[in-house]
């Protein structure tokens, strides 16, 4: 099948892609993002929501991603945008944090239909390089989502309190599925068995992938170290700041918003330097990842000096590892014929990790403090680090 080729549709497309994913992340992120503002409930019990809705995304990414490969994409994430949606509305309702597990589970499940069937969209519609170009978007549009929720629950924390942050993502949900099903209108995503077969022809072989068993073992390594470190910090350094230097709820969620602009930072470098100085995209995972063990080697090491300081370490730590989860989980599935799945299911891995850093945060940095939870991150880059350098010597001949 050809791919797009005018340019000015396929800004527009790009732009609609970041659109939909900003969508998504306001609305799987923001539980999170106001948990420090949300009073009568201890820490460890919110805790319980965004720990089992990144299961329950990890998971729903084993689904979506098979069934990406078999039906229309694009109606895919229609669900998804709808069920989140409900559940967002759902959740200023909930009487306790046993029901909110329960809602922010189905979203976190709701939440998954949008990644994989996204990929297939975008191996659908561009070629190899736009679509590296692309996911370097896309992504751009999650950060200025968390950039967004961050401000959102900022000022509703100090005007209409925590269940704004619910409702206005819920309203923002309903009104990209009427722009995506219309913007989409006349552009063809489905995946017929007849237009596999079409594809399967003009490209003469089957795609085959670059990776080992063992360089896949080893990959899915250091999904699960980026994982853990992205969202873990991503969830917990608004509470971080507040334990650490006494700011001020409010305040301490404010200093959310530096996050992704350091993660779109991250994003530009990474696709700067594999597309002009390391072809091989799992060695510069590896590099990157080196990065992100300085980083919380020094935030060890500067604890307690100033808040400017942490955050900004904390900040180039996240931030490296979004760059290492646009090589991981948003380029290397371009490599296999079935992108879907392929995405599905090494996402899956990326929110093994975020499950267990979620709960696993903040029940160390309650019961042995943040010296230790620190420690633990260094531990983590740097297994991600020995993971992603072994499996870039054990790959196939052809990369």
């Amino acid at each position: 099948m050809s791919k797009l080729c005018d340019k000015k549709k396929i800004k527009l497309m790009m732009l609609l892609f970041a659109t939909v994913y900003f969508t998504s992340y306001i609305s799987r992120i923001n539980f999170g993002a106001v948990i420090e503002g949300m009073d009568g409930f201890t820490k460890d019990e919110l805790s319980l929501a965004p720990t089992v809705a990144f299961i329950t995304y990890g998971v729903g990414q084993l689904v979506s991603g098979v069934l990406g490969d078999r039906f229309n994409p694009k109606y895919l994430m229609c669900f998804g945008l709808l069920l989140t949606a409900a559940m967002n509305t759902l959740i200023p309702f909930c009487a306790d944090t046993t029901q909110m597990a329960s809602v922010w589970a189905v979203n976190g499940f709701a939440q998954s239909f949008m990644w994989p069937p996204l990929v297939k969209i975008m191996t659908i519609l561009f070629d190899d390089d736009t679509y590296r170009t692309a996911t370097v978007k896309v992504n751009r549009g999650s950060s200025i989502g968390t950039i967004a929720i961050y401000v959102v629950s900022f000022i509703c924390l100090n005007t209409i309190g925590w269940k704004g942050v619910f409702a206005i993502p819920a309203i923002a949900c309903l009104i990209m599925v009427v722009i995506w099903l219309y913007a989409l209108r006349n552009v063809d995503t489905s995946v017929s068995k007849k237009k596999r077969d079409v594809e399967k022809k003009d490209d003469g072989m089957e795609k085959k992938h670059p990776f080992t068993l063992f360089a896949l073992v080893a990959i899915v390594i250091g999904i699960v170290s980026q994982g853990a470190l992205r969202d873990g910090i991503t969830t917990w350094m608004p509470t971080f700041v507040n334990d650490n230097y006494n700011l001020g709820e409010a305040i301490s969620i404010l200093t959310g918003v530096i996050l992704p602009i350091f993660s779109i930072i991250c994003f530009n470098i990474t696709l700067w330097l594999r597309n002009n100085k390391v072809r091989n995209e799992i060695l510069l995972a590896g590099y990157i990842f080196v990065a992100g063990v300085m980083a919380s080697v020094l935030l060890y090491i500067s604890l307690g000096v100033q808040p400017i300081l942490s955050v900004f370490l904390m900040a180039v730590l996240a931030g490296s590892m979004h760059g290492v989860n646009l090589i991981l989980v948003c380029m290397v599935p371009s490599y296999f014929k079935n992108a879907s799945t392929a995405s599905g299911v090494l996402n899956a891995f990326t929110y093994i990790g975020s499950a267990i850093s979620t709960y696993g945060i903040a029940f160390i940095s309650k019961n042995y403090g943040w010296n230790i939870t620190i420690a633990i991150w260094i531990g983590v880059a740097a297994l991600g680090t020995v993971a992603c350098l072994i499996a870039a010597k054990r790959k196939k001949p052809q990369w």
